[in-house]
């Protein structure tokens, strides 16, 4: 058995899941970590936003402390981040070029980034316009862990320099999203937060459904939606549902939608957190279609569509048996593979593996001024 980890987590958030996807994950992968018996502390950046929404303020997993400056990390977490054997910073994470120069000579142990946006975050890098990561700290890491598997780990190392790539997708907790007895109420439903590049899915694969079935009903949870949105009738709204609240909301629709990002449609192998936990709460999924699909679900687990007519057509002809089949089956490939325990197993046996000499890294000289 491998010896107990000590790992020190810095991430967009942990405390709030507002209006992002960062938070559920951190709290599925060390959650499982803590019980595996590592010792697990997450560092996020004390801002305005997520600390008004905060809907976990006291972990019982790991220890959570903010900072409000990128100085703080050295001065008042100096002992932690030294004697870590694992120091992991997240992408989207405040200033996170400047904590990279100021991190890469302090950590004693592993030094890695894990990657929960890769197709945005290369895009960035590629322009020179991301804040959280430059383009010279790509080869300093350990290990890049990523969101995105495919060729984009192959990419990774041949366009950016990483050193050593590892596919880390998300994952689902099964004590926390699993079916409940709550009655059914919708023939389709969505959980998302809005963004640009998928409302026209949404559009395509919800809305006009929703138009061409009137005496169906359909939901969509999720914040940020413009208000200039017009919503059919038959329609519900659901501005921000915690996540203590999505097993129960699975579990009261008959099918759920998986809508991907342009950028994730295009990279392949990018899974959405949301496949997982509607499969572990035995919903049947219908999905945009994208490379890679078919590595995380077998055809009978899952439907795609591209446009309404597909939706419709799986909403009226589809037998309530095939249904049925079709998430047991969702449901099995999740449970065997995707779970935080899976994801938590992944990343320790990363960890322990042996690590070459770094190379120098070449400090931003305004970071760190």
């Amino acid at each position: 058995m491998t010896k107990p980890l000590d790992i020190v987590f810095l991430g967009l958030s942990l405390s709030s899941s507002w209006g992002n996807g960062h938070a559920t994950t951190f709290r599925g992968l060390l959650r499982a970590l803590d019980e595996l018996g590592h010792r697990v502390t997450f560092l996020e950046r004390d801002v305005p936003w997520y600390a008004h929404h905060r809907d976990l303020r006291d972990p019982d997993f790991c220890k959570l402390h903010y900072y409000e400056m990128v100085s703080e990390l050295g001065l008042r977490h100096r002992r932690a981040l030294q004697r870590a054997d694992a120091v992991v910073i997240g992408s989207f994470v405040p200033e996170g070029r400047a904590i990279i120069d100021e991190l890469a000579s302090l950590c004693m142990g592993q030094f890695c980034f894990y990657d929960i946006d890769t197709p945005v975050t290369l895009a960035q890098v590629a322009a020179d316009d991301c804040d959280y990561l430059a383009r010279r700290q790509i080869p300093y890491f350990d290990v890049y862990f990523s969101f995105t598997g495919g060729p984009t780990l192959e990419r990774l190392t041949s366009e950016f320099g990483a050193r050593r790539t590892e596919p880390l997708y998300c994952s689902v907790d099964p004590k926390r999203h699993h079916r409940t007895k709550d009655a059914m109420e919708w023939d389709l439903g969505y959980l998302g937060t809005y963004s640009a590049d998928r409302q026209p899915s949404l559009e395509a694969l919800l809305l006009q459904p929703a138009r061409h079935l009137p005496d169906r009903r359909f939901v969509v949870a999720g914040s940020q939606y413009p208000s200039d949105i017009v919503w059919p009738d038959n329609v519900e709204r659901i501005e921000h549902l915690p996540p203590a609240e999505h097993a129960a909301f699975y579990s009261r629709q008959r099918y759920t939608l998986n809508l991907t990002r342009a950028s994730m449609i295009e990279a392949g192998w990018s899974p959405s957190v949301r496949l997982f936990e509607a499969a572990a709460c035995g919903t049947p999924i219908i999905s945009d279609r994208w490379p890679g699909l078919e590595n995380f679900f077998p055809d009978s687990a899952i439907e795609t569509a591209a446009d309404a007519r597909d939706v419709e057509k799986i909403l009226v002809t589809k037998s309530e048996r095939a249904r049925l089949d079709m998430a047991r089956s969702a449901h099995a490939a999740v449970l065997g593979r995707h779970t935080g325990a899976a994801r938590a197993h992944q990343l320790v046996v990363a960890l322990t593996q042996p690590v070459h000499a770094r190379p120098v890294i070449e400090l931003d000289v305004e970071s760190a001024a």
